[in-house]
């Protein structure tokens, strides 16, 4: 092996490498490295050729480089361009001549296996096999590579797989530029299995972390990963086998003498024979559990079988487990998805999730750049199903996971009571008088306190900042925790629940509270909706302002406004929109998100949108419509029951009923609003420090602090020095978990539990979800995943993950509404009800099973959706 500096040899063993040398080595390389290190684990011996060799070949190519300048330019979806400059790249590679000393420290380094031995030659990329992306599959592996000459070959040949299309595109996804990632290759002595696959330290779909898996077959592994056989799967728990299904083995891949595989046929006879024994299946599992724990995280390993010996030929990190939150301890503990309650399940930054954490009311976990609850106590509380009916009506498939869980036996133990007795659901306390001054109160008491905050925190700055936000925090949870606001809330929810219940059955008529709650007075979401129009109306008569407003690209448009006919009337109305609503943004839950007030060109299709398709005055009429249908509806409601036996009483409660719900739904909404409202305060000052550290060399960026917890950034004020590289790690980690999604339902085992509906009234072939606002619609479907690119006419049905208040504007011009995320009371679900429109919510996977542009018909009484020729 040649000596010196490591980041230069362009030859090292692959002994003498470990985890620490990836920029050296490449991914797989440094986990051969470290996998040869590991107790009773077997690597086949070799060597690799280091990334020096290869930035060497890319110098001595020089039409390369403007080659990559092109390919950067390219969108993943590019495919031919892709295609056409990535198969330049690779064939500019392959003909570059190998250096002389490269090529002469290869040769001498496979002159000591002996001149009959076999190779594998594999790609080892810098980006691989790393905990965040595998790149499984992505660069080029060559089995059984005979001779010198062949192999050089095939070193140059790994070389260019670096830019195979498929890998040239993954890293396009992934937000990975060409030029950070490297080469290295791996020669290896070459393995003549019995038997071959593939071993995951935890299970794969459901995540379960306790559970392993063993696929395998006969000859080569190829033959598994091809797919040209099915694989023996064996599913080990607790050191013992208990699943296994053995797979009819008709084909392997086996080397041939010369060099190259081919595939052969299997002796009949041992076809139907398992390609392991129960008992090597068990000692594979222990062998990989070791393998696991030396790397921290659960593995996806590739094996040969040996003369009943394991050799280890590969292992990389899963990278599609979604984390498990953090636990003290090793019981059982059981998490809800805090981002399903919160219409939110994209990642939050550190800050922002760490702002969420120290603002809420309960304490909250986080895994994946997601928050999650821990509800083991009160799913093993004598009052669960309580608890289980109240996540029920949030969300019907969290409780059908929920109950799938519990019907396992010991999972989650019973009457848990700890130091505080047993674990009680909060509850609204005594009832309150149907009066709307208390809503009035609430919402004078909640701007005093925001407009209090302003005042109190202009000025503050530095270490006394965070000091002053951690008092601000308390008074946030303060005024959230008032037992009177949590009445309100739940005085409006429970007399929507209570006249649809009576109602169907007295009446049979299905979510009649629908129409009853239209036009509510308070609704702050709604209003919001409304209020775009208002500004719409302002804009419509001026042409110029119009045409203005359909090139605007960036976000200081407003200032360049009064310039034209109309523009001052147009930016006054604007403006004035942004001081009543400008704290929202599409996921406002995570302060990092760019408010409107921030980027106030957000709102600009949306306005265009509504002077295209609304006349003046709509806002108007929308509501009064609205209130029009209410009385109507409660008239016909209140008739019908009093035709019924006992109907004068019947329809007495339900008009007490009705006034209740009408005074407080609305109310619903404006907590959220208070929370944002705060949070823009919060995030003002906050990035005024940040700008403070940039001016003073600590940061590059401003944003950067997003990166950091709240906790951190308050370290970095103190001491002016900052962790550049944790910024690093952690911006990498959050371009991952984009990638993950999240689950409802994940145990402390890391198994993932999605629930289901189970139901057997709905058509064949339908789109099962939760009905939340009565009516049945047909109309294009439009899949929008980003607000700002939506682009709608009138009628047609908006189909999206999930919808916060900031898609509020949306929903004055669509007629129905199709979410993979919602339940009964969540904000989609109470502003569609509020402007009419037929919803079902909590879809699974409606983004990808409905095309856009397709017809579909939403049945919003009865929850599903179909998709119609």
């Amino acid at each position: 092996m040649d000596e010196g500096r490591s980041d230069l040899a362009p030859l090292v063993d692959l002994q003498e490498v470990d985890e620490t040398q990836i920029a050296v080595v490449g991914g797989k390389a440094a986990h051969l490295g470290a996998l040869s290190r590991v107790d009773g684990v077997r690597v086949p011996a070799g060597f690799c050729v280091t990334t020096a060799a290869f930035r060497r070949v890319l110098a001595e190519a020089p039409s390369v480089g403007e080659l990559l300048d092109q390919l950067s330019r390219l969108g993943p979806d590019d495919r031919e361009a892709i295609g056409a400059l990535s198969a330049e790249i690779r064939r500019s590679i392959e003909e570059t001549a190998i250096p002389g000393d490269v090529a002469a420290a290869i040769t001498g380094a496979l002159t000591r296996f002996g001149d009959e031995t076999a190779y594998a030659v594999r790609s080892s990329a810098t980006a691989e096999d790393s905990p965040t992306a595998s790149f499984a599959g992505q660069q080029d592996t060559y089995l059984n590579v005979m001779g010198s000459e062949a192999v050089l070959r095939h070193v140059s040949r790994c070389w260019a797989s670096l830019f195979t299309e498929r890998a040239v595109v993954y890293r396009l996804r992934n937000g990975i530029d060409h030029r950070s990632v490297q080469m290295a290759v791996v020669v290896q002595q070459m393995v003549f299995p019995d038997a071959a696959g593939i071993l995951f330290t935890a299970d794969p779909v459901s995540g379960d972390r306790k559970v392993a898996t063993v696929d395998a077959g006969f000859g080569l592994g190829e033959a598994l990963v091809s797919g040209l056989v099915d694989p023996d799967v064996f599913t080990v728990r607790d050191g013992e086998v208990v699943t296994s299904a053995v797979a009819a083995k008709h084909h392997a891949v086996a080397a041939l003498p010369g060099g190259g595989t081919r595939e052969v046929p299997i002796d009949p006879r041992r076809q139907e024979q398992p390609a392991l024994t129960e008992a090597q299946v068990v000692r594979l599992v222990r062998l990989g559990r070791r393998i696991e724990a030396h790397f921290g995280r659960p593995q996806d390993i590739e094996w040969c079988l040996v003369d009943d010996d394991f050799l280890i030929v590969q292992s990389r990190p899963i990278t599609t487990l979604f984390p498990v939150p953090p636990a003290a301890d090793q019981e059982n503990h059981v998490y809800l998805s805090v981002g399903h309650q919160q219409m939110m399940t994209d990642p939050m930054k550190p800050l922002g999730s760490s702002m969420w954490q120290l603002t809420a009311m309960a304490p909250m976990l986080e895994a994946g750049g997601r928050l999650f609850v821990d509800a083991t106590r009160l799913l093993a509380a004598p009052g669960r199903a309580g608890f289980l009916e109240m996540v029920g009506k949030s969300d019907p498939l969290m409780r059908d996971a929920l109950q799938t869980l519990l019907d396992r036996p010991d999972f989650v133990p019973t009457a848990l009571t700890g130091d505080g007795g047993p674990a009680r659901l909060p509850t609204g306390g005594t009832s309150i008088a149907t009066d709307p001054a208390i809503v009035t109160e609430l919402i004078e008491r909640s701007e005093a306190s925001v407009a209090a905050l302003r005042r109190d925190i202009a000025g503050v700055s530095g270490t006394a900042l965070f000091d002053f936000l951690l008092e601000a925090f308390e008074e946030h949870k303060r005024i959230l925790g008032e037992p009177l606001n949590t009445q309100a809330i739940m005085a409006g929810m429970e007399a929507t629940w209570w006249l649809n219940d009576r109602l169907y059955e007295w009446l049979g008529e299905k979510n009649a509270a629908d129409t009853l709650t239209l036009s509510a007075p308070g609704n702050i979401t709604s209003e919001m909706g409304l209020a775009l129009l208002d500004v719409a109306d302002q804009i419509r008569p001026h042409p110029e302002v119009v045409a203005f407003l359909r090139g605007v690209e960036d976000d200081d448009f407003l200032d360049d406004l009064p310039k034209l006919p109309g523009g001052t009337a147009a930016r006054d109305a604007i403006e004035a929109y942004l001081d009543r609503y400008g704290m929202r943004c599409v996921g406002e839950i995570d302060i990092t998100r760019p408010r409107w007030s921030e980027r106030p060109s957000t709102l600009v299709p949306v306005i265009l949108d509504n002077v295209r398709l609304f006349e003046p005055g709509a806002a108007r009429r929308r509501f009064a419509q609205g209130q029009q249908q209410a009385r109507e509806k409660a008239q016909e409601v209140l008739a019908r029951l009093r035709a019924l036996p006992d109907g004068e009483q019947k329809a007495d409660e339900t008009e007490r009923m009705i006034e209740r719900v009408r005074t407080f739904v609305g109310y619903r909404e404006y907590p959220k609003y208070g929370i944002v409202s705060r949070y823009l305060v919060y995030k003002k000052a906050l990035l005024d420090e940040a700008e403070r550290l940039v001016r003073a060399g600590v940061l590059a960026e401003k944003e950067d602090v997003f990166y950091l917890t709240f906790q951190e950034f308050h370290e970095v004020v103190r001491t002016h020095r900052v962790d550049d590289e944790l910024i690093r790690r952690r911006a990498d980690a959050f371009r991952s978990y984009q990638t993950l999604t999240p689950p409802r339902v994940i145990t402390s085992d890391g198994e993932v539990l999605t629930g289901a509906y189970r139901r057997d009234d709905v058509p064949t072939g339908a789109l099962i979800g939760v009905p939340v606002s009565a009516g049945t619609v047909e109309g294009r479907a439009r899949v929008i995943l980003d607000m700002a690119q939506a682009d709608l006419e009138a009628g047609d049905i908006l189909v999206t993950a999930h919808t916060d208040p900031s898609w509020t504007p949306l929903f004055v011009g669509i007629a129905g509404l199709v979410t993979e995320v919602g339940g009964l009371m969540t904000h989609g679900a109470v502003i569609a009800r509020e402007y009419g429109l037929p919803a079902v919510v909590s879809v699974l996977d409606a983004t990808r099973l409905i095309r856009d542009g397709q017809r579909i018909r939403v049945h919003g009484s009865d929850g599903y959706v179909e998709i119609l020729p």
